[in-house]
């Protein structure tokens, strides 16, 4: 993971709707109800994280993971 780059973990919840996101290596974690507002979202959380003294990113990756289930 780069210095200048944070990836959030980003998964959509199927039962309750919205969307979820989590830093990987940082104690970030937030939610949306839409995509939009999860985008939002982050990049607040990510503003309130980092204060003027520590390395902040200059990018903010955010993966999108899906799970499908199968009936077998």
């Amino acid at each position: 993971m780069s210095a200048t780059e944070i990836i959030f973990e980003v998964s959509e919840d199927e039962l309750d709707g919205g969307y979820s996101a989590s830093a990987l290596g940082f104690g970030i974690h937030t939610e949306g109800d839409t995509l939009d507002e999860l985008r939002r979202n982050v990049r607040e959380a990510v503003d309130c994280y980092f204060d003027d003294s520590m390395n902040r990113p200059r990018l903010i990756r955010l993966h999108y993971v899906r799970d499908e289930v199968l009936v077998a």
